[in-house]
């Protein structure tokens, strides 16, 4: 398989565990959706959590290119952007594609700490925090890394209850509360 024939493999195999779920998509299934056998499936990934650890890593890659071009299309400014995320997530909800997190569900279906597949979900989930507790450092806030974690909480509460709900409310209501947040947290005196 070229690497071409690899990288659609993975992107095809994204979509369907990101539709039908980790476990409920089977190698048979993968196979037959994809249009790729079984052996040669198993050429490049020696188990189906290979090959969901690759679909994670592109959805990873795709996501977060995805929100950070977002952010700073919608607002110019550090602490802007902090409030553009609620923005830039609304606009997935109303996707018709959307249906959750694709990392919560991978951590929800491979629970355990040591799991190569919860590692992973974890691993976006810090980059995303990251990405904001540097925004949070360029606005001025005293304790960057604080707010980013603060910020991930109402963004992934926003991501499950949009799932949940079938509506893009929550993101509304995300990102008021964040004002409030980015209005009464510490900033340093010269920002």
């Amino acid at each position: 398989m070229s690497r071409n024939k690899r990288a659609e493999l993975v992107e095809r195999s994204l979509w369907l565990f990101y539709r039908n779920g980790f476990h409920a998509t089977g190698m048979d299934l993968v196979a037959k959706e994809t249009g790729v056998s079984k052996t040669s499936i198993y050429k490049h990934f020696r188990t189906k959590e290979e090959l969901i650890l690759a679909a994670l890593q592109l959805r990873d890659t795709n996501f977060r290119s995805w929100l950070f071009d977002r952010m700073e299309t919608l607002a110019d400014t550090p602490k802007a952007q902090m409030l553009a995320i609620f923005d830039a997530i609304e606009e997935w909800f109303l996707e018709d594609s959307f249906q959750g997190c694709m990392f919560i569900k991978a951590s929800a279906e491979y629970q355990a700490e040591d799991h190569a597949i919860n590692q992973q979900s974890m691993a976006h989930k810090q980059l995303l925090a990251d990405h904001f507790a540097n925004l949070a450092s360029a606005a001025g806030y005293v304790d960057p890394e604080t707010l980013a974690n603060r910020l991930m909480v109402l963004k992934e509460g926003a991501i499950v209850l949009a799932a949940m709900s079938h509506s893009a409310k929550p993101a509304q209501d995300a990102r008021a509360i964040a004002q409030v947040l980015l209005e009464t947290t510490a900033r340093k005196q010269d920002a």
